[in-house]
């Protein structure tokens, strides 16, 4: 099984690095770790459902309808990663104290737009739609991709993004409550390679075929004003009280190569075959309910997120890379289901300049301390932000408004003690190592909205 793996695991890279280079990736996506636009990111997604903004097509697609402008969103990203092991002893010699496992940022390049489709239509019944789109290394990386075992350990969440492609849209259905549904794609790429080789490893007769197909997950939400909805002369308490449900589907990015080599006096016809199938990013079914009190110059709102990550474990069995991981046996893979608190507010502090802040705790949806070979390391977190939003309505230079948003998250990962496991490791089937996981994460996000 060992030889298995040491050779699947050498042909996705000889196959990967014919198709551009490999990076450091992770299980998540912009949306859940960071938030997709600065006021996302400044709330730590305390305000995400009820973000007016084009990035309620992943949050809540239903909100679309809560503006009825259009508007055409430009921003960038950057998450900054200091994640740390501190060895606590073991049988091999251990890593350096503070040894900082991962520092690869996260740069992504954003872009969103919103429209009104009635025009098009002979209805009059107003229907909203949105796009965001998100790109790693600031647009020149659309499959940030790596898949390994690691025996330093290596981080579950954190690294570069899969690229990020949402597309949906929203309308009434009755005074004051708004449905709405997206489409969040995907893609599971094939890589099939054939070739001759010598053993000093020089090919001949290659032929190497790539495709990829999009996986496309659902997101489906509803949203209601209270006062709108009841109280249409807004003279009752709840005015102003609003209540979001979301629904967001799995999705995964995963890749499959198939390849095969001959070694012509080695290794004859059919030829050595070599089958890899491997997951890189996945996001987990998630439900997420808010509730939003908001006044002329206010808004506060409070929200719950239910993600499934225990489905994961059946993903990690057909992967051939990190199978071993989710066995029965040693250091087992395992995976629960976690519950997320977020608080976000805004403040306008004049017409035209909105303070906007938030907290999030998210647990860690890693349940084991020790996974064979992968040793995945994760915490639980404390998440803070804050932003700045400038909004004018009549600028010098456009025919209407245009917004301008900063903001700034910082997330700590608490200490977590985690044991690795190495089957190459002559301590095995014991550990070879303890060590203590922790981190600080830096995100800084801007962008530039035009209103139309």
């Amino acid at each position: 099984m060992k030889k298995n793996k040491v050779l699947q695991g050498a042909a996705l890279v000889a196959s990967m690095g014919m198709l551009g280079g490999q990076a450091m990736a992770s299980m998540g996506n912009i949306g859940t770790t960071y938030g997709v636009l600065p006021s996302d990111i400044a709330s730590a997604q305390g305000l995400s459902l009820f973000n007016t903004q084009v990035s309620a097509v992943y949050y809540n697609p239903a909100y679309l309808a809560k503006d009825p402008r259009g508007e055409l969103t430009f921003g960038l990203l950057h998450a900054e990663h200091e994640l740390r092991a501190n060895s606590l002893g073991g049988a091999a010699p251990p890593i350096r104290n503070g040894d900082v496992l991962q520092d690869s940022p996260s740069q992504h390049v954003l872009v969103g737009m919103k429209t009104d489709l009635s025009s098009m239509t002979r209805f009059k019944h107003p229907i909203y739609m949105g796009v965001m789109l998100g790109v790693e290394k600031y647009g020149e990386e659309m499959m940030a991709f790596e898949s390994a075992t690691s025996n330093e350990g290596q981080y579950f969440e954190y690294g570069r993004q899969p690229l990020f492609l949402v597309l949906g849209g929203a309308t009434q259905i009755w005074r004051g409550l708004d449905a709405g549904a997206s489409a969040r794609l995907t893609l599971h790429s094939d890589a099939e390679l054939r070739a001759t080789t010598t053993l000093g490893g020089e090919t001949s007769y290659e032929s190497l075929n790539v495709s990829a197909k999009p996986s496309i997950r659902p997101i489906l939400s509803m949203n209601m004003d209270w006062g709108e909805s009841f109280c249409p002369d807004g003279e009752c308490w709840y005015n102003g009280l609003e209540t979001a449900l979301s629904y967001r589907g799995y999705s995964n990015t995963k890749t499959t190569v198939d390849a095969n080599t001959v070694i012509p006096g080695t290794i004859g016809e059919p030829g050595l075959s070599l089958a890899v199938t491997t997951l890189d990013s996945y996001q987990p079914d998630i439900f997420a309910l808010g509730m939003l009190y908001g006044k002329e110059r206010f808004r506060v709102a409070v929200g719950v997120e239910l993600q499934r990550w225990s489905d994961l474990e059946e993903e990690f069995e057909g992967d051939t890379i990190k199978d071993q991981a989710v066995e029965d046996g040693i250091g087992v893979l395992e995976f629960k289901d976690i519950v997320i608190p977020r608080v976000g507010a805004e403040f306008k502090l004049s017409p035209n300049y909105t303070v906007t802040g938030g907290v999030a705790y998210s647990k860690s949806p890693l349940d084991s301390d020790a996974s064979l070979d992968v040793n995945y390391l994760d915490a639980d977190k404390l998440i803070v932000g804050l932003g700045l939003t400038a909004q004018f309505d009549d600028p010098h230079f456009f025919a209407f408004p245009v917004r301008f948003d900063l903001a700034y998250q910082y997330q700590k990962l608490r200490p977590r003690d985690f044991d690795l496991y190495a089957t190459n490791s002559p301590s095995y089937p014991q550990s070879y190592e303890r060590v203590e996981a922790e981190g600080d994460v830096h995100v800084f996000a801007g962008s530039v909205t035009l209103k139309f």
